[in-house]
């Protein structure tokens, strides 16, 4: 009997298995149909743009582009695609104008100011562009501000009220653990490690970040005012005094055009089209956009200017898609420089740093290309700070943002004594044997013991060692003295306008920019040359593996966690950081 329920047992175990692969082989070829199946345009189409989301710098995987937590196929582009599509919807006689339906979008100004500019550009061919929202965050209202009429509805709100950043400190639940944070940072605006020792900001970081906020805030208010026909003076005084508190006074003080319900807005958008009240719209996605035929000629060309895609944590080793790993990215720059078609590498940066060493490692095999006459350009996205910029400082020409927040030119170390914390909370004790006076030396993140006079110093020599190799990098690839970048260094973040104002950066603009000018380095005539993307994308099964489980658990966890999901971010973000770190001094979040 044992035998037979053996034998049934694995039998109900392979059909499950059999199963759930055919499942994932389903879903995998149904992916790889949706992403290549090609969509028809009617003729009198309006394209939807949403961007209710987190816009990453490029759309993942397109083979296998499904959601395992919600078990749907996403549409979600990334700032590549979108741009392109824009573009690309200019000169498409089936496109008659661009529907921005908004609420909010966790996206940062720099790629969102980059998505703003390109609509810019597409009013450009006359076509119309109209926005509507329910809630229309100050982040969705940047982007409407470039529509040629804003509708809200009649209950909705804009919230017009100024930006604002709030640090989380774990001083006094540390204390109550009884764990002891050791910390060894060059710069006193290097501000990462407050948060443990702290219960409130430094005078450096509130001095730092005020001054990150009213860069942010000129920025808006002087791109906004103009599109809204008012002086900056005049969205100054309604921002201050919140005089935007619902619809009607939207609508009042010329912040929207008119108050609609969504039914309303389709018959706005009818009337544009010549169409009759009962005539239906036809309103294309921009996710089905991305799969319509480009009518735009685009003969192959041999010339690549190679745009590499840095976004995520800067780790050593191996990693994904969603991190820059040394290890992926030395071997993905040495294919691309010894590439004897690439005549130029724009490095597309969106990170707020991570390791020292990886970032010093990836530093060198740029150089190689440099070295090589490979052009490179640096192209800022939301966030290229700390190690992020150290990647980026080498590049003959640097490209950023107004908002792009960058610099952050610091080194920071953290250990904690957590021997109370294992004693008393736990009941664990720790015994050692060793050989030598420094067997035992710290090399992870917790450690059991009190840390020694002389390894602090040692430690501390570590960082500041790390520190001055990193000023010497960014005096090189800048052309300026040692003590000139110093000045600028210490850990402090700026805005992409005010760190080229320090000589941190050399042009504001977005990443075609960017590719722009490095062509023009490289001698290449517009229409001479293709971009190529890299790192490729992931394969089916790669993501089908790792997706399943990543996913879907990232997915559950946000939903129920709400807005909390963060502060448990912070907390995973604490196991990276092993070892010296050139990392963004906080977690900013603007609101």
């Amino acid at each position: 009997m044992r035998q037979f329920f053996k034998f049934a047992f694995a039998t109900v175990v392979g059909l499950f298995l059999f199963f759930f692969i055919g499942f994932l082989l389903l879903l995998a070829a149904a992916g790889s149909a949706a992403s290549g199946k090609e969509e028809k345009i009617k003729p009198n189409s309006v394209l939807e743009l949403k961007l209710n989301y987190d816009i990453p710098d490029r759309t993942k995987s397109e083979q296998f582009n499904f959601n395992f937590g919600s078990f749907e196929m996403n549409s979600e582009l990334g700032l590549n695609d979108i741009l392109e599509n824009i573009e690309k919807a200019k000169t498409d006689d089936n496109i008659k104008g661009i529907f921005l339906n908004l609420s909010t979008t966790a996206t940062g100004f720099g790629i969102l100011e980059e998505i703003r500019n390109k609509l810019l550009e597409f009013k450009e061919s006359g076509k119309f562009i109209v926005a509507y929202g329910e809630v229309m965050t100050q982040k969705a209202y940047y982007i409407a501000s470039v529509s040629d009429e804003i509708y809200l509805n009649p209950k909705g709100v804009v919230a017009l009220q100024g930006f604002s950043a709030e640090l989380t400190f774990f001083k006094n639940a540390l204390d109550r653990l009884g764990i002891e944070p050791e910390v060894f940072y060059a710069g006193n605006f290097k501000s990462a490690t407050e948060p443990f020792r702290y219960n409130k900001m430094s005078d450096y970081n509130r001095l730092q970040i005020r001054e990150l906020l009213n860069g942010v805030y000129s920025s808006f208010v002087a791109q906004v005012a103009p599109a809204r026909k008012m002086t900056e003076a005049q969205l100054n005084d309604i921002i201050n005094k919140l005089k935007i508190q619902n619809a009607d006074d939207a609508k009042q003080y010329g912040i929207v055009t008119d108050l609609f319900y969504i039914d309303q807005l389709y018959d706005n958008l009818r009337n544009k089209l010549g169409l009759e009240t009962d005539e239906k719209i036809s309103v294309v996605t921009v996710g089905k956009y991305n799969n319509a035929p480009d009518k735009r000629k685009k003969d192959f060309k041999k010339n690549k200017v190679a745009v590499i895609y840095a976004e995520g944590d800067i780790v050593d080793g191996k990693g994904d898609e969603n991190n820059i790993a040394s290890e992926d990215y030395v071997k993905l720059i040495e294919k691309v420089r010894t590439d004897e078609n690439v005549k130029a590498i724009v490095l597309r940066v969106n990170s707020g740093g991570g390791s020292a060493l990886a970032s010093e490692v990836m530093w060198r095999e740029l150089k190689l290309a440099k070295e090589k006459g490979i052009p490179v350009v640096a192209s800022m996205a939301d966030v290229a700070a700390s190690g992020g910029y150290y990647i980026s400082c080498l590049a003959d020409t640097i490209v950023a943002g107004q908002n792009t927040i960058t610099g952050s030119i610091g080194v920071f170390g953290l250990l904690a004594e957590a021997g109370k914390f294992f004693d008393n909370k736990l009941g664990m004790t720790f015994d050692t044997v060793k050989t030598t006076n420094f067997s035992d030396f710290p090399n992870s993140l917790l450690m059991s013991r009190p840390i020694t006079d002389a390894e602090k110093t040692i430690l501390q020599r570590g960082v500041d060692r790390i520190y001055n190799s990193f000023l010497g990098r960014v005096a090189d690839g800048r052309g300026m003295a040692v003590n000139a970048v110093g000045e600028v260094a210490q850990g402090r973040v700026w805005t992409g306008t005010q760190a080229k104002q320090k000589g941190l950066v050399d042009v504001i603009g977005g990443v075609e920019d960017a590719i722009e000018i490095a062509a023009k380095m490289a001698g290449l005539n517009e229409g001479d040359y293709r971009t190529a993307a890299y790192p490729p994308k992931e394969e089916v099964w790669d993501k089908i593996l790792k997706g399943f489980t990543e996913d879907a658990s990232q997915l559950f966890i946000k939903r129920e966690l709400g807005e909390t999901y963060r502060y448990l971010q912070m907390l995973q973000n604490i196991n990276n950081l092993q070892g010296a770190q050139c990392r963004m001094p906080f977690d900013l979040y603007i609101q």
